[in-house]
């Protein structure tokens, strides 16, 4: 191929990693936008949606359809099974102190990963796409599944910033997130939107890896670069910015697309975590976050 159709191709890989990425980092986003707790076993949470996700679809396997539409039910319910259970054993336990979450969510990053390991084993686990259509261009065919999981993250973005800024629920979330306190005052259960939001941050993140699994295989270590990729993505957008999240992962995405194709992986890791540094160094709070007063 010439250097169109390659180019062509590293934009479209792009366009599928910076949606899903997007999806990922939302999560992450969410939860400390909202609670202020760093949450360092979110990629431990898309690992175990991931694995819910291979498990589930072994229901059907004759049936790859089926399989993925009960793995995108079963995934998120179990993850979010064990969100809840952590924030109300776990995190509000400790008051949810940034420090101290910290350190809990490290350790909850080994225990989950272990349990994964004992129970689902060392070796990666291939999950089928719910349709194998390839869309024709001329230099080349391309994945019907990537472009659907693209469709798929924009939708769940747009419903994501309905919810938030249309929706009662999300003048409470923002409520307790400009100051508990008040909105305490003001009758908010925030204990529960607490709980509410860090379990939704959980659940989109296993929605993510459902997504991803029929392209990239479920193995009980994926969760580092979720984790990693999300948070540079929320550093750059700025920690709690939605649509700082949704920029920085095109902007992310598509460079790692196209620097991935031209040139390697490793470089496309190497050049993020260099852009982060530039933004801590230029502007600490990202691009679309509010200056600490």
């Amino acid at each position: 191929m010439t250097f169109f159709p390659h180019l062509f191709l590293a934009l479209l890989e792009g366009t599928v990693a910076a949606a899903t990425l997007a999806l990922t980092a939302l999560g992450l986003s969410l939860v400390f936008g909202v609670m202020r707790v760093v949450n360092v076993a979110h990629g431990e949470f898309f690992m175990l949606g991931a694995m819910v996700a291979w498990w589930a679809s072994r229901l059907a396997p004759h049936a790859p359809l089926l399989g993925f539409l009960l793995a995108l039910l079963a995934a998120p319910l179990a993850v979010g099974a064990v969100a809840f259970a952590t924030e109300r054993l776990v995190l509000r336990r400790l008051g949810y102190d940034p420090e101290a979450t910290i350190v809990a969510t490290i350790g909850l990053l080994f225990v989950i990963q272990q349990i994964a390991l004992t129970v689902f084993g060392a070796d990666a686990k291939p999950v089928n796409a719910p349709f194998t259509y390839r869309i024709v261009f001329p230099w080349f065919g391309y994945s019907g599944y990537k472009l659907a999981v693209v469709v798929a993250s924009a939708a769940l973005l747009l419903i994501a910033w309905q919810a938030l800024t249309r929706t009662k629920f999300g003048l409470i979330m923002r409520a307790a997130q400009f100051d508990r306190e008040t909105a305490t005052a003001f009758g908010v259960p925030v204990d529960t939107v607490y709980s509410a939001v860090f379990v939704a941050g959980a659940m989109i993140a296993a929605v993510a890896a459902v997504l991803v699994t029929p392209i990239q295989q479920a193995h009980y270590l994926m969760g580092l670069d979720p984790l990693l990729m999300s948070f540079i993505v929320v550093i750059i957008g700025g920690l709690g910015s939605l649509k700082g999240s949704v920029v920085a992962a095109i902007v992310i995405g598509m460079a790692k697309g196209v620097i991935s194709v031209f040139f390697s992986p490793t470089l496309a890791s190497i050049l993020a975590t260099l852009l982060v540094a530039l933004v801590l160094v230029v502007r600490p709070q990202g691009l679309f976050g509010a200056a600490a007063r």
